[in-house]
C-alpha cells in the first residue's frame, strides 16, 4: 500500500489441538472456452492445521511481493507489459527519496507491519493488546530503516508512541479511518484465535487501535476479515462457511446512531459494510470469467487517486479479495494471479486473497518456488524489521496457538476436576 491518493474455550481445544484436521477446500473451478466456469463439486482435501497457519502466511507473503511490483497500476498497463504476470520479479518503491532495488520476492510495507503483529503473539504465545504490540514496536523498529520499507505515517505514529502517545490512543490521530492498513496485515490475529472467529474480530477492534479509532469502517472491514480467517482454520471449513462467518461480522459492533447509519433507506446509508460485502459475494457467483469480474468492479470503485491511499480503501480491497476467494473456491495460487493482475491496489488485494485462501487451503496449493523465493529475499533484506521465513513465522505462529490452547485446556480439566 503506497500513497496513491470456560465451556467454549474447552471446546475449542478439543476441536483444534490436534495434529491434523480434515478440510473441505474447494478446488479452483475448471475453465471452459473463454474462461467460463465448469460445475465442479467440493473435493474433500485433509489440511492440517499447521498447514492452514503456513498457506495463510505464505499466500499473503507471495501476494505482496508479486503485487508490489505492479502496485497503481491500471490494468490496461499489466496487460501491456506481461501479459498475465504470475511471477515474483525486482521492483522498486519509494524512488522519490530511496534508490533500493527490491530483489525478486521482496515484500512491503504492509507485511512489515503484519511481521511485528506476528512478533508480539509469538513472544506472548497469546492473543495480544494494543501495549503488548506498541512494545514491539519500541524495540524492534529503527526510523532510518523504516524509510526504505514503510509508509510516512508509519513513521509518523512511532515518533508519537516514542513521544509517550498512550498505545490505545495513537489511531485517534490517524487520518485514514477507511484505509486498508488494519485488514491487509492482521492475519496473526486470526490465526492465533483459529476457530474462533469471534474472538478474532473482537482482537482486531484491540490491536487496531494503532492505526485507527475503534469506530472507524476500515476496523469493521478488518473485524470481518480476520473471522473468516479463524473460520477457515476450523475443521471441516468450507468456503460458504467462511463466507457465511464474514456475513455474521459485517455488522459485528457497528454505531447505530444516525451520525452512522444515515438514512434508513440503503441507498442513502453511511454504513454500507454488509452491503458492499453482499454486492461482492453475488459479483464473484455470477461472473462467468475473472475479466468479467474485474469489469463489475471497475462500475463500483474507480479512480481515487485524488485521495490520500484513494485506491487502498478497506471496503475496496476486502470485498475485493473475498470475491477472489469466492471465484477461485478458496485456491490461493490461482487468486493470488488474479489480485496481481486486477489492477489499482494489486499487492494489498493479492495479501488480502492469498492469505485468506491459504487458510482455507493451505500452503501445499502454493508453488513451492514462491515460497523458496521470498524466503531467499527475507533472508537479505537490509531493511526488514524481522528475517523469520514464511515457514518459520507460520510454525512460531502455529506453536503460540498450541500453548494457548493447552492453557485453556489445563484450565478447564482443573475445573472440572474440582466439580466447579
Amino acid at each position: 500500500m503506497k500513497a496513491h491518493g470456560v465451556g467454549r474455550c474447552g471446546a475449542i481445544a478439543a476441536a483444534l489441538v490436534i495434529a491434523a484436521v480434515g478440510a473441505r477446500a474447494e478446488g479452483p473451478r475448471a475453465r471452459t472456452g473463454g474462461g467460463a466456469p465448469a460445475a465442479d463439486p467440493q473435493r474433500a482435501e485433509t489440511v492440517t492445521l499447521r498447514d492452514k497457519f503456513r498457506g495463510c502466511i505464505a499466500g499473503s507473503w507471495i501476494g505482496s511481493a508479486m503485487g508490489a511490483v505492479v502496485e497503481g497500476w491500471p490494468r490496461e498497463k499489466v496487460v501491456a507489459i506481461y501479459g498475465t504476470l504470475d511471477h515474483l520479479e525486482p521492483y522498486s518503491h519509494y524512488i522519490e527519496y530511496t534508490s533500493w532495488s527490491r530483489p525478486a520476492g521482496t515484500t512491503e510495507d504492509g507485511i512489515e507491519r503484519q511481521k511485528l503483529i506476528a512478533t508480539a503473539i509469538i513472544e506472548k504465545k497469546d492473543r495480544i493488546l494494543a501495549q503488548d504490540l506498541a512494545a514491539v514496536w519500541r524495540r524492534d523498529l529503527d526510523p532510518e530503516r523504516m524509510v526504505y520499507k514503510q509508509e510516512p505515517y508509519d513513521r509518523s505514529l512511532f515518533e508519537l508512541l516514542r513521544s509517550g502517545i498512550p498505545a490505545t490512543e495513537l489511531g485517534r490521530l490517524s487520518h485514514f479511518g477507511n484505509v486498508i492498513t488494519m485488514a491487509r496485515v492482521s492475519h496473526p490475529i486470526g490465526l492465533i484465535n483459529a476457530g474462533d472467529p469471534r474472538t478474532a474480530a473482537d482482537d482486531t477492534f484491540e490491536v487496531g487501535k494503532l492505526y485507527m479509532r475503534e469506530i472507524d469502517f476500515g476496523l469493521r472491514w478488518a473485524a470481518l476479515y480476520n473471522a473468516g480467517i479463524a473460520e477457515a482454520c476450523r475443521p471441516g471449513a468450507s468456503v460458504d462457511s467462511v463466507l457465511a462467518t464474514m456475513q455474521a461480522h459485517a455488522d459485528y459492533r457497528a454505531e447505530k446512531g444516525s451520525l452512522f447509519l444515515g438514512a434508513k433507506a440503503e441507498k442513502f446509508s453511511y454504513d454500507t459494510v454488509a452491503s458492499q460485502l453482499r454486492r461482492a459475494i453475488a459479483i464473484a457467483r455470477e461472473s462467468p470469467d475473472v475479466e468479467t469480474l474485474r469489469r463489475r468492479f471497475d462500475e463500483h470503485y474507480s479512480g481515487g487517486n485524488y485521495i490520500t491511499y484513494g485506491l487502498a480503501q478497506a471496503n475496496e480491497i476486502v470485498s475485493k479479495g473475498i470475491a477472489l476467494f469466492v471465484f477461485n473456491r478458496g485456491d490461493p495460487r490461482a487468486a493470488i494471479v488474479s489480485a496481481v493482475n486486477f489492477g489499482r491496489d494489486t499487492d494489498c488485494l493479492a495479501a488480502v486473497a492469498g492469505g485468506l485462501c491459504g487458510a482455507l487451503s493451505g500452503a501445499q496449493r502454493l508453488p513451492p518456488e514462491w515460497i523458496d523465493q521470498v524466503d531467499a529475499a527475507t533472508r537479505q533484506d537490509p531493511y526488514t524489521n524481522n528475517r523469520r521465513t514464511i515457514g518459520e513465522t507460520a510454525d512460531a505462529l502455529y506453536e503460540a496457538f498450541q500453548a494457548r490452547q493447552a492453557r485453556l485446556a489445563a484450565y478447564v480439566e482443573e475445573m472440572r476436576r474440582d466439580g466447579r
